[in-house]
């Protein structure tokens, strides 16, 4: 299912302007806002997802949300998705921080912005990101790395300064990362948010925002995989198809999906993918599984996107002697991994990525594009919608077999 900003606009059209501005009406709200001026500076009640402890299933509460501080923009969200990490971080990763409220994926129109704001105005379409690009420090100027140093990952769960604009019944509340997107309304620093083209639809939007851009972006940025190179995909969810149609539009020629549900057979098969290896099918190791399909050579590129740590060797061992590379993607509850020395030691590297390595101002609007231009198809990665009021009946859904996004209307 589609829905494209313009129809959400044509929703929000209730009343006629008072002023040159438009009154817009957030859906199923009563919350207007005519311009940054009149509504800035004013506290904002609305509905969230909150976490109240590691393990402790999410509740749709009242939250009230503060003005956008300097360099700070308030976001009315239209559509958030779950992540895995997501999940993860409700159970304490990286760090215990809570109550918060979770989503680091999803789309929204610019509500009002506080001072010092320049590239972002009120109403334009924006997707929260966790990283920021500064594009001149060491990193950014680099080209080897997407971690700016200016503004980086946090994990803190605060803004910048060290304070947060959510709260709770008087209490704070934490962001999940830079961002809370299961909200109806967040504030954001403005270095981590990026402006898109109102035409792609507002579900490839959210989805852009970290999953599916992920995995593309580790074929494409991080690994830079070669036109004629081989590539071995353990898991299938949104990540791993990310990484099937990265290898694809980068040129691979051998394009292996790895995952114990059947039904990624075929869906593989939309992404690129061009071998299967269903591993509860057979009781040899997927690394042999592997080697078989590539006659004994391995595969030039392997990436691990499960998070499932004790399967870094089982992924990282059919790649070729010499030259092969793991990219490990997945995020996992353990702190440390044993490797298998004998096999990093005959030439593989292994390299880790955040986001896949896409830098969010200069690429993401490039994957925009080709969502628009249709290079890149994600219709078949929304299986299913809900409502923000249904959020724990999200959790049972990505337990079917059937589900890759389940994409939440705010």
């Amino acid at each position: 299912m589609k829905m494209h900003i313009r129809s959400i606009l044509s929703s929000y059209l209730t009343r006629k302007p008072i002023s040159k501005s438009p009154i817009f009406r957030s859906l199923g709200q009563n919350h207007f806002f005519t311009s940054s001026t009149s509504r800035s500076n004013q506290v904002i009640t609305c509905k969230a997802a909150v976490c109240w402890g590691a393990g402790e299933a999410v509740k749709v509460e009242e939250i009230q949300v503060e003005p956008p501080k300097s360099s700070e923009v308030r976001v009315k969200m239209l559509y958030a998705s779950i992540c895995h990490t997501d999940i993860l971080c409700c159970s304490g990763f990286p760090l215990p921080l809570f109550p918060k409220v979770p989503g680091h994926e999803g789309v929204g129109m610019v509500e009002s912005v506080g001072e010092n704001v320049i590239a972002l105005k009120e109403g334009d379409l924006v997707i929260p990101t966790y990283l920021g690009e500064c594009g001149e420090c060491e990193n950014c100027r680099s080209g080897k790395t997407n971690l700016c140093l200016e503004h980086p990952l946090t994990l803190n769960g605060l803004m910048l300064d060290g304070t947060s604009r959510m709260s709770i019944r008087g209490q704070r509340l934490y962001h999940l990362f830079s961002c809370s997107t299961w909200a109806e309304y967040m504030v954001v620093n403005a270095n981590y948010l990026v402006k898109i083209d109102s035409r792609i639809a507002l579900s490839e939007a959210s989805f852009l925002s970290c999953g599916f851009s992920t995995g593309y972006g580790a074929a494409w940025k991080t690994a830079k995989v070669e036109k004629g190179s081989s590539v071995a995909v353990l898991g299938l969810g949104a990540v791993g198809l990310g990484v099937l149609e990265g290898a694809r539009n980068q040129g691979a020629a051998r394009i292996i999906g790895i995952d114990k549900n059947e039904r990624k057979r075929e869906m593989g098969k939309d992404f690129g993918m061009t071998d299967f290896i269903n591993p509860s099918k057979s009781n040899k190791p997927i690394s042999e599984l592997v080697r078989e399909l590539t006659g004994g050579e391995g595969v030039d590129y392997s990436f691990e996107c499960s998070g499932i740590q004790s399967l870094i060797n089982e992924v990282l061992q059919p790649t070729k002697v010499g030259k092969g590379m793991l990219i490990v993607i997945g995020a996992g509850n353990n702190a440390s991994v044993d490797i298998n020395f004998l096999t990093l030691l005959l030439g593989r590297t292994i390299k880790g990525c955040v986001f896949g390595g896409i830098k969010v101002q200069s690429d993401i609007p490039l994957l925009v594009n080709k969502c628009i231009n249709k290079e890149i198809q994600l219709d078949d990665l929304l299986t299913h919608e809900i409502q923000l009021e249904e959020i724990k009946k999200a959790y049972e859904l990505l337990k079917q077999p059937d589900c890759i996004k389940v994409l939440i209307k705010i």
